[in-house]
């Protein structure tokens, strides 16, 4: 049995991550990095457009503090002398 082959574009892949959420102080997307302009803006962009922004995205990872659920953790801490 053979594979079928998919069509592929000659052209960098969008870097998206299906992770779509803007930071509030960042102003970047916590899924790919990319500003909102940025992600409207790919299908515009020529491929050493795209290449030149990827190539950036990995310096933007720094830019994003994620919590990771530490709010609802530290929400039901005993207070020290505290019995339930």
């Amino acid at each position: 049995m053979t594979k079928d082959k998919v069509w592929k574009r000659n052209e960098p892949d969008s870097p998206c991550q299906q992770v779509c959420l803007i930071h509030p102080d960042a102003k970047i997307c916590i899924g790919c990095f990319r500003t909102p302009e940025e992600i409207s803006n790919w299908a515009l962009f020529s491929p050493a457009e795209r290449q030149s922004l990827l190539n950036e995205l990995p310096q933007r990872r720094g830019k994003v503090k994620l919590r990771r659920g530490k709010r609802q953790r530290n929400r039901f801490k005993r207070s020290p002398g505290t019995s339930y």
